[in-house]
């Protein structure tokens, strides 16, 4: 079983084929069009951005993405306590 948000990427006429073939072995469930508590991801994009972006100018990419970095290299070296954080809505 593989979750899914309702982008279009996951509706593509291309997957189709793939489908078929996995028919039996596969399931996608869709969330509802807009479930923001629902998407694990928009939880971690909230954070990022609070603990990142939000009311910060960098001056380049290369700052972004090396912020970014330190991020996402933080909150791996504590799993658990990430997904116990993202997933306390349930």
């Amino acid at each position: 079983v593989i979750v899914l948000d309702n982008a279009r990427i996951h509706h593509a006429k291309l997957l189709q084929p793939f489908l078929e073939e996995m028919k039996g072995r596969l399931e996608l469930v869709f969330l509802p069009p807009y479930s923001p508590k629902l998407n694990l991801v928009e939880g971690l994009w909230k954070w990022l951005k609070s603990d990142v972006i939000n009311n910060v100018f960098y001056h380049t990419v290369a700052e972004i993405r090396n912020n970014v970095q330190q991020f996402m290299d933080e909150i791996m070296k504590s799993r658990w306590s990430i997904i116990d954080r993202l997933c306390v809505r349930f």
